[in-house]
């Protein structure tokens, strides 16, 4: 069983309240508000144990660091080309991807993770 711990409680805590997909040194920031003696290093590990424990997701962008989403339901992110912004995108009818993937697959489809790419409503031309 693992110990309960006010600082990662609290960033969980932090990542439920956030929809900007915040990097590990935004949770730190602000984490050291209320956590003035808390370091880098406990940040980063307790987000990898939140996300190794499935109560948060870490999105891997290829577009600078990592980033951390409170929400663990399933949906879909939008990465801007321009400014690196990671947005939750809203996608109806692809429920049944898993099944397409695995018509011609003898293993067993368990999930699967897209990234959606191009311009923010920021970057993008009006």
């Amino acid at each position: 069983m693992l110990k309960y711990s006010r600082q990662r409680e609290a960033i969980k805590n932090f990542l439920l309240q956030r929809y900007d997909h915040p990097t590990a040194e935004t949770v730190y920031t602000n984490m050291k508000e209320d956590f003035p003696n808390i370091s880098l290093g406990t940040v980063y590990r307790n987000l990898s144990l939140l996300a190794e424990l499935g109560e948060i997701q870490k999105l891997s962008t290829g577009f600078g660091p990592d980033r951390f989403d409170g929400n663990t339901a399933p949906h879909y992110h939008f990465i801007c080309n321009s400014c690196g912004c990671v947005l939750d995108l809203e996608v109806g009818g692809l429920d049944h991807i898993n099944i397409l993937a695995g018509q011609d697959f003898d293993g067993e489809i368990e999930g699967h993770q897209v990234y959606f790419y191009g311009k923010c409503p920021n970057c993008s031309p009006s």
